[in-house]
């Protein structure tokens, strides 16, 4: 029998796991997204354990793949148990030792933890962990004027199983997550009213008001451990950026320019935090970073008109709006990339480990949500009804 070795690119050979219909398709999506360059095809063998491999480890050594990864299910009470390894192939090692995930037998479940065994898999072969059990926040209107709705939806991050959080006759705006990935916060105008933000249980239960003041309260952000939020407003005159308990109470008032200060994000660290000022000058917003412990206030962007910063997970860079593309700037302001024009005035969110974005377009009259990454994996993307604004990543749930 003569065997096709695979592209000698790929670094992860990947069996589909014996007992399972569902996970192996969704992990094999996941990393093939990355740069890992995942396959699946003309393989020597099925082996479905490293004890399967006995004898055999010259023939994987032979087609150049770096790492094999194999597993197998069995269902037991309503609970299905997932056993997967990761082979270092030259040295037969296997990585971390042996993988055990426990789920329940229901499709949501299954998919969930498909996402956490490829969170699993790309940690052990990249050492970074991976971002595939988060979920994406966005979103999505239709029609316009006072027939205008709009409804808050969450997806998982590979673009599937949708489903809508809130809906609302108006305009919801600037959706954030808490650390936990259990909360999100987002602002909501309904016709000839204000805007409030709302906080929202994800998986289930009402949202509560926690800015009902009278004024534009718009663009919440969760402090690193969840207790507090950021948010703008222009209750006591020109928009300024102010601290409020996640569970509601007397805000704090952080800025007090003459400008407009507006578009709080924090930092991973929680001792500041970025926002945007027109201070510079009528329609030249620039981004700040302020410091809680000593009250500065710091200049950041470099470029004509800088807005909607928001911080990837360890700090060292900051997505934002340069002019009218999306752009990514190191913490000293420095610009890093440019991801281009989107059509739609929004930066982009990065994914947990920070390696992906996502971000929202316009591409034939069509709102498409695309996910893009920085390190030579695969860019794609969701089309929704009507325009689709804001998606924002959520780490995992804890």
């Amino acid at each position: 029998m003569t065997v096709t070795a695979p592209r000698q690119q790929n670094q992860a050979a990947f069996v589909p796991f014996a007992g399972d219909t569902v996970m192996s398709s969704i992990i094999l999506n996941d990393l093939g997204k990355t740069e890992l360059k995942v396959t699946s095809e003309n393989l020597p063998q099925q082996p479905h354990s490293s004890n399967e491999l006995a004898g055999t480890l010259p023939v994987w050594q032979s087609i150049g793949i770096p790492y094999l990864v194999v597993g197998s299910s069995s269902t037991n009470r309503g609970k299905v148990t997932t056993n997967y390894e990761v082979i270092e192939v030259k040295s037969g090692r296997i990585l971390a030792g042996k993988q055990s995930l426990t789920a329940n037998n229901d499709k949501e479940s299954m998919r969930y933890a498909g996402h956490v065994i490829a969170d699993k898999v790309y940690e052990l072969i990249t050492g970074t962990p991976g971002d595939f059990s988060g979920r994406i926040a966005y979103i999505e209107e239709e029609l316009s004027g006072k027939n205008k709705v709009s409804r808050l939806k969450i997806m998982d991050a590979d673009g599937e199983n949708a489903r809508t959080l809130a809906e609302v006759k108006g305009s919801i705006f600037s959706p954030a997550w808490s650390p936990d990935g259990k909360r999100i916060a987002y602002s909501v105008q309904r016709d000839q009213s204000y805007q409030v933000i709302y906080v929202q249980n994800v998986d289930g239960g009402g949202a509560t008001a926690l800015t009902p003041f009278s004024g534009s309260n718009l663009s919440p952000s969760f402090s690193p451990d969840g207790s507090k939020i950021l948010f703008s407003s222009s209750f006591e005159g020109s928009a300024d950026i102010y601290e409020i308990s996640a569970s509601g109470g007397q805000p704090k008032r952080l800025t007090s320019w003459p400008s407009s200060e507006v578009q709080p994000s924090y930092a991973p660290d929680g001792q500041s935090f970025v926002f945007v000022s027109d201070r510079a000058g009528f329609n030249k917003p620039q981004i700040y970073r302020y410091e809680f412990g000593s009250g500065r206030t710091t200049k950041l962007s470099n470029s004509g008109y800088a807005t909607s910063p928001q911080f990837n997970s360890d700090g060292s860079q900051i997505a934002f709006l340069n002019g009218s593309s999306a752009a990514i700037m190191n913490s000293n302001g420095a610009i890093t990339a440019n991801l281009g024009n989107t059509g739609i005035d929004e930066a982009p969110s990065f994914s947990p480990n920070g390696k992906r974005v996502v971000y929202a377009s316009k591409q034939g009259g069509k709102g498409i949500i695309t996910i893009k990454s920085l390190n030579g994996g695969e860019t794609f993307g969701k089309s929704g009804q009507g325009t689709i604004r804001s998606p924002v990543w959520s780490a995992s749930p804890k």
